[in-house]
């Protein structure tokens, strides 16, 4: 980077002088210094933009010079089609009539996967462009959602008549298909966001996986008819149905489901999970709000001992829905999985997850359905750990030496003050499982029994879904709720 030079002095001393050494562009006047054996160099260019201009119309000639042509013309329904010829240039004309009279379609058997491609990608620009009269009232709101209004259209055939809900996805809207007869369907618009796009796609990953293999309809998990990109927004169209199993105990107040209802619903979510377990997938976010009924429809009574009215569904069949967190065996799994409440030891202390994850949700939400209450009502992980001690009895020794929490433990024994208003709530609120039975018939023992074994601190230990499916608990079902499976109806059933 810099030189030095000794000199003589005039005085007679000697002297340094240090100078900065200048880089020397690659200009004409060192051509004279190359020796004749080293071959002439070009010359190097700046990357200006005009570099960059000439380069485009170098690659541009090149591209005429292959005999490809790309043309862009907008049909009748205002999509895009993109065709490529792939001739020489002796032929180069004849190649460009062909072009105009086949207006898109791909002419060498070379290429048909190509063309197969271009027409699947046409159709779906086709789906998502609407009319130029519905162009002109789409818009969006600050946070992504597509407003939507009743009475408008998506795509001139799905007619907006109600809202069903909204969430950090997106929202759900009921819309009549006005090319199957105004049937009615469920419309789940996902946020103009990139994350909640690329989750979207995912989740319909997973719903062509599941129509694939359940073509019937028979294990109880939701049915997506079809999908679309509109303005932005990826949307799924799903079989229109009912009340989510939480949004209709809040409605009645948190009131436990009766004891049958419980087992009808165990046997579908146990025949739902054991489904995509086979199939590799595990869903990672069971929930009472990700459960939903077929049919919603209720009868009214009064009950005497909590001297409010009480709401009985008349149907209790089940779909399992929202798969944008589900998981495939094969793929990455997230350190983090499940909703709070529904989270399982082995979540919480780090020590990787599998399928057995879901088994652990269906226990928890099984006790809500019983109590009407969360079974682990916390937000914090050590608190959360210290309930299901109290519930469950102690952590594995395994488990609590193998995790990297260690700052929740000591000795093997997790830290806790009990004098703290967290821990006079715990001490208050939590108790063993089995004291949580309202009754001693055999049913209710059967099924503290089954929730006792889905509720096992170890993955490994912890009961399979086909074993449950063979538990005693299920034993009184009648041959109409076991056959429910078979159901796609919302008509309520005979009890």
């Amino acid at each position: 980077m810099y030189r030095r030079k000794r000199y003589r002095s005039p005085e007679g001393g000697e002297g340094v002088q240090t100078w900065k050494r200048r880089r020397r562009s690659p200009c004409n006047e060192r051509e004279w210094r190359r020796p004749p054996h080293i071959p002439r160099r070009s010359r190097r260019r700046s990357p200006s933009r005009s570099h960059r201009r000439d380069f485009y119309w170098g690659r541009h000639k090149r591209r005429q010079s292959n005999g490809v042509n790309f043309s862009e013309e907008l049909s009748s329904s205002h999509s895009k089609s993109y065709s490529h010829s792939t001739h020489s240039p002796a032929h180069q004309s004849k190649g460009k009539e062909k072009t105009k009279t086949d207006k898109g379609h791909c002419h060498n058997s070379n290429h048909s996967k190509s063309a197969s491609y271009s027409s699947s990608v046409s159709m779906r620009i086709w789906k998502s462009q609407p009319s130029t009269k519905d162009s002109q009232n789409v818009e969006d709101d600050k946070d992504g959602h597509l407003v939507c209004r009743t009475g408008e259209r998506i795509l001139e055939r799905y007619e907006i008549v109600g809202d069903l809900g909204e969430g950090t996805f997106g929202k759900v809207v009921e819309c009549l298909d006005l090319d199957k007869g105004k049937t009615r369907i469920a419309l789940k618009i996902i946020r103009n966001v990139r994350k909640y796009r690329d989750a979207a796609q995912l989740e319909i990953n997973v719903l062509r996986k599941i129509k694939e293999q359940d073509r019937e309809n028979k294990n109880m998990c939701v049915l997506m008819r079809d999908w679309f990109e509109y303005h932005g927004h990826i949307c799924i169209v799903f079989e229109l149905l009912g009340k989510s199993t939480f949004e209709f105990q809040k409605e009645n107040n948190f009131l436990p489901y009766p004891l049958a209802h419980i087992r009808h619903m165990a046997f579908q979510l146990c025949h739902a999970l054991k489904f995509l377990h086979d199939n590799q997938l595990t869903h990672t976010d069971l929930k009472p709000e990700n459960i939903l009924f077929v049919n919603s429809d209720f009868n009214t009574s009064y009950n005497e001992k909590k001297k409010c009215e009480e709401k009985c569904v008349k149907n209790s069949s089940i779909r399992v829905v929202d798969f944008g967190s589900a998981t495939f065996d094969h793929e990455y799994h997230t350190t983090i999985v499940a909703t709070r409440h529904y989270r399982p030891p082995e979540v919480i202390l780090e020590l990787g997850w599998s399928q057995p994850c879901d088994v652990w949700s269906l226990g928890c939400i099984l006790f809500e359905y019983y109590s009407g209450f969360t079974l682990f009502q916390t937000h914090d992980n050590r608190e959360h750990l210290v309930m299901m001690e109290r519930i469950l009895g102690s952590l594995p020794r395994r488990m609590v030496y193998k995790t990297r929490k260690q700052k929740y433990f000591q000795n093997g024994s997790l830290i806790w003050d009990e004098n703290t208003s967290d821990g006079r709530y715990v001490s208050k609120n939590c108790h063993p499982l089995k004291s949580y039975k309202t009754k001693d018939s055999p049913e209710h023992v059967h099924l503290f029994d089954l929730l006792s074994k889905m509720l096992e601190f170890s993955p490994a230990l912890r009961i399979t879904l086909k074993e449950a499916l063979e538990h005693p608990f299920f034993n009184n079902l009648n041959p109409d709720e076991r056959a429910l499976g078979n159901r796609t109806t919302r008509d309520p059933i005979s009890r």
